[in-house]
């Protein structure tokens, strides 16, 4: 097979898949991860696919589409992302057993923590792709039906995986957060939500200001004692007294430079 038969089926691929991981594709296309890596270079520099750390997504030009495509979350306001995911990152200690959801800003969690020996449990293709390819992390992946914007797995497969199972702590995102709790845009992502809390002892919003005064189309949770937000701006008054009322925490994440 030459290099161009090989990146021309590559690009097949993802255009059908939207999403796969750089051992997923060596292993399909008879190549070495480097050769994969060579191609999806030439791919990204054509704008058809958008490279990120263990594989590579579609560019989507849709615009509803990229309201959903993980990437294209991951691109939007990295700092705020990384400045919250650094300060939750410091609450995952050696020896836990944490859930990770899927989402941009749990993904960026997840890369903070490869090196630390943990079990993470998660739903999320990308999360475990990257604890597949690098770091220590035991890593436990829900079964469950595939939501390709997202790269997540959800339905009655996921909900019972996380029924049968217990964590110290769950790392969960959000599209918004007003007085009345955290937000989600989908039913399924909800419902998964709400398993993993009920399966932790401890709960953690990574929650950037963008999310501040958003309502969606499900409430995933209200407020409770169990709760941590974390956010890297101080939220409205309403939302602080809310948190504060439930006996929630708030966090605030300190304004450094990305290291």
């Amino acid at each position: 097979m030459t290099n161009k038969q090989r990146t021309d089926l590559i690009e097949r691929h993802l255009r059908e898949h939207k999403y796969a991981d750089l051992r997923t594709l060596a292993e399909r296309f008879c190549g070495s991860v480097s050769t994969v890596r060579r191609a999806l270079d030439q791919l990204e520099a054509r704008g058809i696919v958008r490279r990120h750390h263990g594989g590579a997504s579609l560019v989507e030009t849709d615009a509803l589409a990229q309201e959903y495509d993980f990437i294209a979350r991951n691109q939007r306001n990295p700092d705020e992302k990384f400045i919250v995911a650094s300060l939750v990152a410091e609450h995952i200690r050696p020896g836990m057993t944490v859930i990770i959801d899927g989402g941009s800003t749990t993904f960026a969690v997840a890369r903070l923590v490869v090196d630390k020996q943990l079990q993470v449990i998660t739903n999320s293709l990308p999360i475990a792709s990257l604890f597949g390819e690098i770091g220590s992390v035991e890593t436990i992946v829900t079964g469950g039906s595939i939501y390709r914007r997202l790269g997540v797995l959800l339905g009655p497969l996921c909900e019972q995986s996380f029924a049968n199972m217990h964590a110290d702590l769950a790392i969960l995102g959000g599209i918004g957060i007003t007085e009345d709790g955290v937000w989600g845009q989908n039913a399924l992502i909800v419902s998964a939500q709400r398993r993993m809390m009920a399966a932790a002892d401890r709960t953690i919003f990574a929650l950037d200001n963008t999310k501040f005064g958003r309502k969606a189309l499900t409430l995933a949770a209200p407020f409770e004692s169990r709760f941590t937000i974390i956010t890297d701006v101080r939220p409205p008054p309403e939302v602080e007294c809310a948190i504060e009322a439930a006996g929630a925490k708030l966090t605030l994440a300190e304004k450094k430079l990305r290291s």
